[in-house]
C-alpha cells in the first residue's frame, strides 16, 4: 500500500513525534498529563518527557504539578505554533503528488575501458592517474 500524500510530505518536512505531541496538546482539552500524551502520540513515556522538557525550555508549554500528576498546558506561544502547524498539515492534506521523482542512473566516466568520455576529457586528470586509466 502506497502512503498518502499527506504522510509523504510530513515525513519529508517534519519530525512526526514533536508535531504529533504539539497537536495532541492543542486538540482535546486545555490540560493533559504525560502518560495520556504518550499514548496519543504513540511515543514512549521517557521520549514524551524529553520532548515536553524541550517544549518547556522553548516556552511552548507550562507544567502544573498537582499531587503526583504533572499536567501540561500550552502557553500562548505554544498555541500560536500549534495553529501554524495545523495550517501546514491541512495544506499537506490538500496537496496531490503528481509523480515521485525518479533519479537518473549516473553515466559512467569511461564508456570503454581504454577510451575517455567527453566529460572525462574536460576534467584535467593528474598525469599519473591518466596513465593508469588510459594505457597506450
Amino acid at each position: 500500500m502506497q502512503p498518502s500524500t499527506k504522510t509523504l510530505l510530513e515525513d519529508m518536512f517534519l519530525r512526526k513525534k514533536p508535531v504529533k505531541l504539539l497537536m495532541a496538546l492543542k486538540i482535546g482539552g486545555p490540560v493533559k498529563y504525560i502518560s495520556m500524551l504518550s499514548k496519543e502520540t504513540d511515543c514512549t513515556f521517557s521520549h514524551t518527557v524529553k520532548l515536553l522538557e524541550n517544549f518547556r525550555q522553548l516556552g511552548l508549554v507550562n507544567f502544573d504539578k498537582m499531587g503526583r500528576v504533572k499536567y501540561i498546558k500550552l502557553t500562548p506561544d505554544g498555541e500560536e505554533l500549534a495553529n501554524y502547524f495545523e495550517n501546514v498539515l491541512r495544506k499537506f492534506s490538500k496537496m496531490v503528488i503528481k509523480s515521485v521523482p525518479v533519479f537518473e542512473k549516473p553515466t559512467p566516466i569511461l564508456e570503454k575501458p581504454t577510451q575517455l568520455s567527453e566529460k572525462a576529457k574536460l576534467l584535467k586528470p593528474i598525469p599519473i592517474v591518466q596513465k593508469l586509466i588510459v594505457k597506450k
